[in-house]
């Protein structure tokens, strides 16, 4: 079984801000140029490219450069890692031999 490694913190403060899950939910139909996003809100685009370095800074956006234009999309991966991570919160842990033995003997 391979350990996989948590998300970095960067990836959640990324997801703390509703502009950048606004982005996130508007990557979801395929990639898009900065402009196309930026077109999609009402902030000014130098808040748009922060937003969308933040999202890089924590993997969630991959960016590739197409001639003069910037396509980002989504980096599914990473994601992945975020669920399962966040699914190791909500399931209960197994106990382990010596902790059924304290709790038998209570």
């Amino acid at each position: 079984m391979q350990l996989r490694r948590p998300p970095a913190p960067a990836a959640f403060q990324a997801l703390a801000d509703d502009t950048r899950r606004g982005i996130l939910e508007f990557l979801r139909s395929g990639p898009k140029t900065s402009g196309e996003i930026a077109d999609q809100f009402h902030s000014s685009w130098p808040t748009i490219s922060r937003h969308l370095a933040v999202l890089r800074s924590g993997g969630l956006v991959i960016a590739e450069r197409r001639g003069q234009a910037i396509y980002y999309e989504l980096n599914t991966s990473v994601f992945e890692d975020l669920v399962q991570h966040l699914m190791g919160w909500v399931k209960p842990k197994r106990r382990t031999a010596v902790s059924k033995t304290r709790v038998q003997e209570a």
